[in-house]
């Protein structure tokens, strides 16, 4: 969502699968060894991995794939789900790839989807934190990974399908070493799928009005790719020891927008059970006519009349995406300020493949039937983590900051003093920078996301992450993405949120088992936590995330009345 989220490639980090951390029992013995272990033999354990011709071999409704085996879990990368998206097939709806006779290597990550790939290591600050890791960029990009304890065993495991975030523009399954689903598929008996999809001008360029019935889907193509991948794991999962009956959609930030846009989408009906959105929380699609709009404005861009569209396909991408992003910022220049999600290439509400906005003015039938888990964090914006000097800013600088600017959207403008002194009445232990950051990181989307989804019958669960990283003297604070890890009990692996160690990995093991509780059960409770409440619009009660738990009933309730109403 951020631009600092986009800005590293990392060239050693999670590209490597065999980088997943093990259990918390064995990094206890391996720091208890230290200088014995110099002193004394050790027993040899054997390899940690297995790799061969007749190891990890799985079917699918296209062919073979051979995978491999890592401490005890089978990781199968870069399997095709979709076509390739390129010449002819761009901006149509997914095409089932081309079925193969030999067995296919599914040994390392799938292409990315094209997106601006330049300059992501240009802040040394976010290239350290995030530790992105993007593999090389092609238009063949509809690939997935699986990890499973077990293959072809009869077994019915619950599935997580990770949505990664990146808005609707940016991203990928792998971008941060805590999408390794390792971990989480043997501390749950789980398994655990990621995906890549198309993006961007490439996934969501609304041709239609240009160029007539043929290009009726382009708009969406992007969150068909993902309906695509839900289809394969219906079709195939069961032969990676998981059960299709029992599907939970994930993601954050973007991600969290993908899950709730697909709960609104009657293709993607039945192929999900459960839903967890975070730091996502929404409840609109892209506007129809600007997305129009948007589309001629690419055609005109790129010197092309109405008789042209086609041209657009055979261009290469990477020309494609100028030219489109070009046409963005004049439109965008033309038509001022507006939503993330409304303007841009986002899905849109086009009364077919989105019949509506997902949760506003109603909730979308098609998720009538869907128990939502939703969180955010204390800190999606902690202004001073790179600026130490900003850890001094005083309130009316903080008035000053919020009204042209606050967090991933606009401003409050002449509202700014009434919302940062409700924060402060709110949350008077908290310095002028955390009522920065508490307001530019407010939970009205996440509030306005459960009170829709309250008014079905499935339970709503709402979280509020509020653990505090070590680094960065601590100014760091509970930032976007940081949760992530702690979900797929991935702290030690994603040490560059974390620090690494038991402290967070004490609250990860309780957050993974919360996710797989809520798999399992629709109901996150069982875990040994307090008690935690389903949500209700009259109480607001929120689950608050930190070295101690704790459920609180709506204890911003009374902060948020101050912001201005969308």
């Amino acid at each position: 969502m951020g631009r600092s989220r986009r800005e590293f490639l990392n060239t050693v980090g999670a590209g490597a699968a065999g980088l997943a951390i093990g259990s918390s029992a064995t990094l206890s013995a391996g720091q208890a060894r230290g200088k014995a272990a110099a002193k004394a033999p050790v027993a040899d354990e054997g390899p940690i991995v297995q790799i061969g011709e007749h190891i990890a071999v799985a079917n699918t409704t296209n062919g073979k794939v051979r995978g491999y085996i890592l401490r005890g879990i089978y990781h199968y990368l870069g399997v095709p789900y979709g076509a390739d998206t390129s010449g002819a097939n761009r901006f149509m709806p997914p095409q089932k790839p081309k079925p193969w006779t030999d067995v296919f290597p599914a040994l390392w990550w799938g292409n990315t989807a094209p997106q601006v790939m330049e300059k992501r290591y240009a802040n040394a600050f976010g290239s350290w934190r995030d530790h992105w890791n993007y593999d090389d960029v092609s238009e063949d990009c509809l690939r997935l990974n699986v990890f499973t304890p077990g293959i072809n065993d009869g077994k019915k495991r619950p599935v997580l399908f990770w949505m990664h975030g990146g808005g609707f523009t940016n991203g990928s399954g792998i971008e941060q070493d805590g999408y390794n689903g390792e971990n989480f598929a043997r501390m749950g008996d789980a398994v655990f799928v990621s995906v890549n999809h198309r993006l961007g001008p490439i996934g969501f360029t609304n041709l239609a009005a240009v160029g007539g019935a043929r290009y009726a889907a382009s708009g969406n193509v992007g969150m068909l790719d993902l309906v695509a991948a839900l289809e394969w794991v219906r079709d195939n999962i069961a032969n990676f020891g998981g059960d299709p009956g029992n599907v939970t959609i994930m993601g954050q930030s973007g991600g969290g927008a993908k899950v709730c846009t697909t709960t609104a989408m009657p293709s993607a009906k039945g192929l999900f059970h459960k839903a967890v959105v975070l730091s996502g929380a929404t409840v609109r699609s892209g506007d129809k006519e600007y997305s129009e709009k948007l589309g001629a404005y690419v055609l005109k861009e790129a010197g092309l009349g109405p008789t042209d569209v086609d041209k657009l396909q055979a261009m290469p991408w990477q020309q494609y995406l100028t030219i489109a992003n070009r046409a963005q910022q004049k439109l965008a220049a033309e038509m001022g300020p507006g939503g993330m999600m409304r303007r841009g290439f986002n899905p849109i509400v086009d009364g077919t493949i989105i019949p509506q906005d997902p949760y506003v003015p109603e909730p979308a039938p098609t998720a009538a039937s869907i128990p939502m888990l939703i969180c955010s964090t204390f800190n999606e914006q902690a202004p001073s983590w790179i600026d130490a000097s900003l850890e001094n800013v005083t309130l009316d600088q903080v008035v000053d900051k919020v009204k042209e600017r606050a967090g991933f959207g606009a401003g409050f403008g002449d509202r700014a003093r009434a919302v940062v002194d409700a924060y402060a009445r709110a949350f008077p232990d908290k310095k002028p920078v955390e009522i920065w950051s508490l307001v530019s990181s407010n939970r009205q989307g996440v509030v306005t996301l459960a009170d829709a989804k309250a008014k079905q019958a499935p339970p709503v669960f709402v979280a509020w992450f509020g653990w505090q990283p070590p680094m960065f003297d601590g100014r760091i604070r509970a930032f976007h993405c940081v949760d992530i890890c702690f979900w797929f009990n991935n702290t030690d692996l994603m040490w560059t949120h974390t620090g690494g160690g038991s402290r967070p990995r004490k609250l990860g093991q309780v957050m993974a088992g919360q996710l797989l509780q809520f798999m399992k059960t629709g109901d996150p409770n069982g875990t040994g936590l307090p008690a935690w409440p389903r949500y209700t619009p009259a109480a607001g009660e929120v689950m608050i995330l930190d070295d101690t738990c704790v459920v609180k009933n709506d204890p911003d309730r009374d902060a948020r009345k101050a912001l201005p109403t969308t």
